[in-house]
């Protein structure tokens, strides 16, 4: 079945602000919750549909690329957006939005307030990619230190709140008393603070731990596209928390002979003044392998063979892009006697005058025809 247009599922147009978003989503979130909404599947799944829809519209670069590409543009691996269809649960959007409500996300109608879960902070690493791998996508295993629980902490429910991770504070307004759920100051909602930690860790219990990574990378990822690993952050304290996540920036190192434009790939052949009249073979080394090719006799430098779907595939899955040969004749700067004495006899040949053909193509018309 389709998945519903994002826009759509908060009630709003593709014009809208970052402020309507923000105010849409906040009205359906509080419309649909569950604590309003107990034993309501149908109510929990809009929920978790507005949480989906303002995950990636409340990004602009998951917002830009859903605009262009619409729900494929998160189908790859490591999407880099969207729930997935599901993929998160009710904690983690807890979790990741409570913050817009102000005041904690549960609580509603005087019902039983929602525990915060306190997440660990995330972590940020750069990994460098050659054009080979970007090519084929690849896992690499890097070392992170980040931040655990140490062994033997253990945890106390916070005297503040009860456990809850939320304090109630009452205002006397004109409109009368008004009652509101802050996060709880000495728990920091997580409803819960240390009661023994371990010699040698921190005073929240955790300790810096050194550990291997593995990090699965798409095919055709592009430089400054940034990947999450999730879970793989540091960890908070507490028994209920969970761990911040793993933020890897792609850096793309330059190739010797080959030069990326998007999913196209541009080579420089370079061949002799004689295997530019007589026509030979040559044997290419493209970003997935080697390629025999043919140059025709008579090939004038300039020339672009193209390679269809040689190139990078799209990280879009929109198919992939070309492998463009550019053919460059070397004229020689040094000659022997003998050579000099033949190009010599050669001014005079009509075979040697340059001739163009109204069919023959300039650069910029090449140029023009390789973006088309």
């Amino acid at each position: 079945m389709a998945k519903q247009d994002y826009y759509e599922v908060l009630g709003i147009s593709k014009s809208a602000s970052a402020a309507e978003i923000k105010k849409a989503y906040r009205k359906m979130a509080i419309k649909h919750h569950p604590d309003k909404n107990p034993d309501d599947k149908g109510a929990e799944e809009k929920f978790k549909k507005a949480a989906e829809a303002y995950e990636v519209l409340s990004d602009d670069n998951k917002k830009a690329r859903y605009d262009q590409y619409g729900h494929a543009a998160f189908d790859g691996p490591q999407g880099g957006g969207g729930f997935g269809g599901g993929g998160m649960n009710m904690e983690d959007i807890f979790s990741q939005f409570g913050d817009i409500f102000g005041g904690g996300f549960g609580g509603f109608g005087g019902g039983g307030q929602r525990q915060a879960r306190v997440k660990g902070s995330n972590m940020r690493i750069r990994v460098k990619l050659t054009l080979e791998e970007i090519a084929k996508g690849v896992e690499k295993k890097v070392k992170v230190r980040r931040k655990v629980q140490a062994e033997g902490v253990s945890y106390k429910t916070c005297g503040t709140c009860n456990g809850s991770g939320q304090q109630m504070r009452v205002t006397n307004t004109i409109l009368g008393r008004m009652q509101t759920a802050t996060t709880c100051g000495t728990c920091q909602g997580a409803g819960e603070t240390i009661s023994s930690k371990p010699n040698g860790s921190d005073a929240q219990g955790l300790i810096v731990e050194e550990v291997t990574v593995p990090i699965q990378i798409p095919a055709g990822v592009t430089e400054g596209v940034q990947l999450k690993v999730g879970g793989k952050g540091n960890e908070a304290p507490g028994k209920n928390s969970i761990a911040g996540d793993l933020l890897v920036l792609i850096e793309e190192i330059p190739h010797e002979t080959l030069k990326r434009e998007g999913t196209n790939v541009h080579y420089d052949l370079y061949i002799n003044l004689s295997e530019a009249v007589l026509g030979i073979s040559k044997e290419v080394e493209t970003v997935t392998g080697k390629v025999k090719i043919k140059i025709d006799a008579g090939t004038q430098s300039g020339k672009i063979l193209r390679l269809k779907g040689k190139g990078l595939p799209s990280i879009e899955r929109y198919g992939s892009g070309d492998f463009l040969i550019h053919v460059n004749v070397w004229t020689p700067q040094e000659l022997t006697k003998e050579q000099r004495h033949f190009f010599e006899k050669m001014k005079g040949d009509e075979n040697f005058e340059p001739s163009p053909k109204k069919s023959d193509k300039s650069f910029f018309e090449k140029v023009k025809d390789m973006f088309s």
